[in-house]
């Protein structure tokens, strides 16, 4: 079974995107996401496979036998476009979509050139909406233990 890339790799998030972000608006964009997603995922970023930035982790397990471990939320500051990982393929993020502004959908991410061509708000509902359905479907960081 081949290796999954986009594993936790203990990089420092900063030196990451001060080395890689050459553009000024994009890494003012990225910072802007890291705090964002901090926010909204109440975890810290770290560096997931040599270009996703991360917060929090869940475990998935496909009816192949695949398994391993992802970020709850992401985002990679590519060259031709930011990858947004925090879509869930639900009806409310669905509807959401409408109202997100100017971006291109992949399977799993949204593709936007920049944060100025979005909705914050709606990106903000968007990735508590993948957090909710994470916390459904998976075992993740982002559930809540009881006490005992």
């Amino acid at each position: 079974m081949a290796k999954t890339k986009t594993t936790y790799t203990g990089e420092n998030v900063i030196d990451f995107i001060n080395s890689y972000v050459d553009n000024e608006q994009k890494k003012a964009d990225s910072l802007q996401l890291v705090k964002l997603m901090k926010e909204w995922s109440n975890a810290e970023p770290k560096m997931w496979g040599p270009t996703i930035i991360g917060f929090g982790n869940y475990h998935y397990k496909y009816e192949s036998g695949h398994e391993g471990d992802a970020p709850m939320l992401g985002f990679s500051p590519r060259k031709a476009a930011f990858s947004l990982y925090v879509y869930s393929d639900t009806q409310k993020s669905q509807l959401l979509l409408t109202e997100l502004g100017k971006f291109k959908m992949g399977k799993a991410c949204i593709y936007v050139k920049k944060l100025s061509d979005i909705n914050i708000s709606v990106l903000n509902e968007l990735s508590l909406e993948t957090i909710e359905y994470l916390n459904e479907h998976h075992e993740c960081s982002c559930r809540k233990k009881k006490a005992n």
